[in-house]
C-alpha cells in the first residue's frame, strides 16, 4: 500500500510539474500569436517534454535517486515522505503566493533525509548549489550580450524589416520546443528520482512514466500557465523571446548532461532581467525583484529540507524532539519580527522628550 501511495504521489507531482513549468515554455510562441491555437502549442509541448525526459533525463534521475544520498537511504517510507515534503512545500508556497523551484524543493527534501541519517554526498551537493548560484548569473550576462548584438545597426535593420517575422516565427517555435525538451530532461527527476532510489521503479521506467505524466500535465492543465506567461511576455519582441528561450534551454540542457537539477524559472527570469538591463540600464534592477529571487532561492530548498527532516524523525524514528525545536525556532522568529516592527528605544526616548517639551 505504501508503495502504491509513494508512486501515486510521485506521478501526481510529475503531472503538476508539467502543468506549471513545462507548459510555460511555449508561452512566447503562443502569446506572440506565432502559434494561434492553444491545443497545438500544448500538444507540441507535451510531445517535446516527453522526448526530453525519455532521451536525456537519466542523469538527473540518478542524481536525485543516488547522487545526493546513497540509494539505500530511500526505503519506501522515506521516498514517500521525501515526495510528500516536496509536494506540501509547493502547496504551501502556492497558498502564500511564493514561487518555488521544483528542482530546489526536490533536492531540499532529499537533503533532509540525508541529514537524518548522516549520509549526504557533500561534494555532489556543492556542485548542485554552485550551479544554482552560477547559472542565473550566466543567463543574465548572455542575455545582455545577445541584446547588445540585436541592437547593432545591421541586425536591427533586418529584424525590423517587414519580412523578418516570416523568419523569426519558426525560430521562436523551435526555441520554445528546445526549452520544453530541456525541461523534460531536468524536471522529471524531481518527481521520480526518490522512487528510483527506493527501488520502486527502474531508471528507464521512472523516466517513461515520469515523462508521460509531465506531458499529460502540460497537455490537460497547462493552458492557464501558458496563457498567463504569454500575456506577460507579449511586450518582448520575437527575437528577444527567442534569446530568452534559447538561453534557458541551453543552460538547462548542459546542466542535465552533467546530472545537475537546476531552476529553469530563475534562469529564465535572469534572462528577462538581462534583456531589460541592456535596454534600460540599472533601472530594471528593482530591489523587490532581486529580493524575491533571493527569497525563492533560499526558501525553496530550506522549507522542503526542514519538512522532510522533521517528518522522518517524527514518523520513522518516532522522535518528538524536532517538533520541540521547530516550535522554539518559530517562536524566536516571530519574536524577532515583532521586535523589528517596534520602534527602537532611542526613538521612543526621543518621542517622550519631544512630547514633554510640548
Amino acid at each position: 500500500m505504501l508503495s502504491i501511495i509513494a508512486i501515486s504521489i510521485g506521478l501526481f507531482f510529475a503531472f503538476n510539474i508539467g502543468a506549471s513549468g513545462a507548459a510555460a515554455t511555449m508561452g512566447i510562441a503562443y502569446g506572440s500569436g506565432v502559434i494561434k491555437k492553444r491545443f497545438v502549442a500544448l500538444g507540441l509541448c507535451a510531445v517535446t517534454v516527453f522526448l526530453g525526459a525519455w532521451l536525456g533525463g537519466g542523469e538527473v534521475v540518478k542524481t536525485i535517486g543516488s547522487g545526493i544520498v546513497p540509494s539505500d537511504t530511500f526505503t519506501v517510507t522515506i521516498a514517500l515522505i521525501v515526495l510528500a515534503s516536496a509536494a506540501i512545500s509547493l502547496f504551501l508556497a502556492n497558498i502564500f503566493g511564493i514561487p518555488l523551484s521544483t528542482s530546489e524543493v526536490a533536492v531540499g527534501s532529499v537533503v533532509g533525509a540525508g541529514i537524518v541519517y548522516h549520509s549526504i554526498f557533500f561534494g555532489k551537493l556543492a556542485w548542485i548549489v554552485m550551479f544554482w548560484l552560477f547559472t542565473p548569473v550566466v543567463a543574465f550576462f548572455i542575455a545582455i550580450a545577445a541584446a547588445k548584438i540585436l541592437e547593432t545597426k545591421w541586425i536591427k535593420k533586418w529584424v525590423t524589416a517587414p519580412k523578418a517575422a516570416k523568419y523569426l516565427a519558426p525560430i521562436v517555435v523551435i526555441m520554445g520546443l528546445f526549452e520544453a525538451f530541456s525541461a523534460g530532461m531536468n524536471n522529471v527527476a524531481n518527481a521520480v528520482g526518490p522512487l528510483v532510489g527506493a527501488g520502486l521503479m527502474g531508471t528507464n521506467d521512472g523516466i517513461l512514466w515520469g515523462g508521460l505524466f509531465v506531458a499529460l500535465g502540460a497537455l490537460f492543465l497547462g493552458h492557464r500557465v501558458m496563457e498567463t506567461n504569454g500575456k506577460k511576455i507579449t511586450t518582448l519582441r520575437l527575437e528577444e523571446g527567442a534569446v530568452i528561450s534559447g538561453t534557458g534551454a541551453s543552460i538547462v540542457t548542459a546542466a542535465s548532461i552533467f546530472g545537475i537539477p537546476v531552476p529553469l524559472t530563475q534562469i529564465t527570469t535572469s534572462s528577462i532581467i538581462g534583456i531589460g538591463f541592456a535596454k534600460h540600464g540599472k533601472a530594471v534592477l528593482k530591489k523587490d525583484i532581486v529580493i524575491q529571487m533571493l527569497t525563492v532561492w533560499v526558501v525553496s530548498p530550506v522549507l522542503s529540507m526542514v519538512l522532510s527532516y522533521t517528518l522522518i524523525l517524527l514518523i520513522v524514528e518516532q522522535s518528538i524532539y524536532p517538533i520541540v525545536a521547530l516550535i522554539g525556532v518559530l517562536i524566536s522568529v516571530l519574536g524577532i519580527l515583532a521586535l523589528l516592527k517596534r520602534p527602537s528605544p532611542t526613538t521612543v526616548s526621543a518621542e517622550i522628550v519631544r512630547e514633554s517639551k510640548n
